[in-house]
C-alpha cells in the first residue's frame, strides 16, 4: 500500500483547481526516490522542522532583544504563529495546507541575530545588502546537512524566497504566507508592545481598529475571516481594500512608535557592533572560522560569504559569547 499516492490522489478531491498539488511538483534540484508515506510538500515540512537552523529560531530576537519576560515572541514563536494563520486560510480556500505549512516554517531560516538590527548590520559590512530571505534560501539549498542542503521543492523554496511584501510568489500557498507574515507580526508585536509598556489599545490609531477590531485576537480572527470572504470564490488570495489599507496605517503606526521607540531599540547600538566587531574579526582572521566554514573558503567559496552565513546563522546568545571569547581578556 503506497500511502503518499492515497495522499496526493485526496488532493485532488479536496482542494480547488488553482492550488499547487504535490503530484504536480517542479520536482527537487537532485531526484531522490520518494516517501512511500508523505507527499513531498509534507517531507518538506519535516525537514525543516528537523533542521538545525529551525531549532536556532528559538533563541533568536523578533523585536525585544533580550526581553526580560517568558513571553515576549521570539523568532521562533513568529514562526509558528504564521504557520498558524496560514495554515487556517489554506484550509478555508481549499488550498494545499502542507505546501503553505512548510513555507510558512521556512520563512524566517535565515534571519540573523539580534533581528532586524543584525540584517542592517551585516549589510555595512557585505558588498550587497543582506536579505533574510535570501539567506534563507541558501540555508536550505547549501548550508544545512553540512554542505548539501535539504533539497527542498521548488515551490517550498519560491515562496519562502518570495514572502517579503516587495515580492510575488509562484503560488497561491506563498501569497498566503506573504500576507500571514504580516498579519502575525504586526499583532504579535503590538501585544508585545503592550505587554512591555510601550503601547496600549488606546494609543493605536482608532480608523486602524474601527476596521480590524480592538483587539489583537480580534484583529487576527477579523482578518482571516476577511480574506477568506473576499477570495473564496477568486483565484487569489489578498486582503480586502479596506481591510488593507487599515494594516497598513497600522504597520507605519507600528514603526514610529514602536520600531524605532528609543526603549524597545535601546540596545541595537550595541548589537550592530557586535556584529561588526564579528565579522571584521573573521574578514582578517578566517582561520578562526569552524572548520566547515573555512572548508567552504578553501572549495572556493567567497569569503565575506562564508562569514555573512556564520555569523547570520548564530543566535542572541552565541554571538555575544563569540566576542567574549574573542575580545573580552580572561584572567591569567
Amino acid at each position: 500500500m503506497n500511502i503518499r499516492k492515497q495522499q496526493e490522489q485526496r488532493e485532488h478531491q479536496l482542494y480547488r483547481e488553482c492550488a499547487c498539488f504535490s503530484d504536480n511538483s517542479k520536482g527537487r534540484e537532485v531526484d531522490e526516490p520518494k516517501c512511500d508515506i508523505r507527499t513531498d510538500f509534507q517531507r518538506d515540512r519535516d525537514r525543516i522542522i528537523h533542521s538545525k537552523s529551525f531549532r536556532r529560531l528559538k533563541h533568536k530576537t523578533q523585536v525585544f532583544l533580550s526581553p526580560g519576560g517568558d513571553h515576549y515572541r521570539t523568532r521562533l514563536t513568529h514562526t509558528l504563529e504564521v504557520a498558524q494563520i496560514a495554515r487556517t486560510i489554506a484550509r478555508a480556500l481549499g488550498l494545499n495546507e502542507d505546501l503553505t505549512e512548510a513555507i510558512a516554517l521556512g520563512h524566517d531560516l535565515g534571519h540573523t541575530p539580534f533581528g532586524h538590527a543584525g540584517e542592517r548590520a551585516l549589510s555595512k559590512y557585505t558588498s550587497k545588502p543582506f536579505h533574510h530571505n535570501e539567506q534563507s534560501v541558501r540555508i536550505v539549498e547549501k548550508l544545512e546537512k553540512n554542505g548539501r542542503g535539504l533539497n527542498l521543492t521548488w515551490e517550498v523554496r519560491d515562496g519562502i524566497l518570495n514572502h517579503r511584501s516587495a515580492n510575488k510568489p509562484s503560488t497561491l500557498e506563498g501569497d498566503i504566507v506573504r500576507i500571514s507574515d504580516k498579519i502575525a507580526y504586526v499583532n504579535h508585536d503590538i501585544d508585545d508592545g503592550i505587554r512591555a509598556g510601550i503601547l496600549t489599545e488606546a494609543s493605536l490609531p482608532r480608523e486602524c481598529t474601527d476596521v480590524l477590531g480592538g483587539c489583537t485576537r480580534d484583529r487576527i480572527n477579523n482578518t482571516i475571516h476577511a480574506i477568506i470572504s473576499h477570495c473564496i470564490d477568486k483565484d487569489v488570495v489578498e486582503l480586502p481594500k479596506e481591510f488593507d489599507e487599515a494594516q497598513s496605517k497600522l504597520r507605519s503606526f507600528m514603526f514610529k512608535d514602536l520600531y524605532t521607540n528609543p526603549i524597545a531599540k535601546s540596545e541595537e547600538v550595541k548589537a550592530e557592533k557586535v556584529i561588526g566587531l564579528l565579522f571584521e574579526e573573521y574578514i582578517n582572521s578566517p582561520h578562526k572560522l569552524p572548520d566547515e566554514f573555512q572548508d567552504y573558503i578553501r572549495l572556493g567559496e567567497d569569503k565575506e560569504i562564508v562569514v555573512c552565513d556564520y555569523i547570520a546563522g548564530m543566535t542572541d546568545n552565541y554571538a555575544i559569547e563569540c566576542v567574549n571569547k574573542l575580545f573580552i581578556p580572561k584572567s591569567w
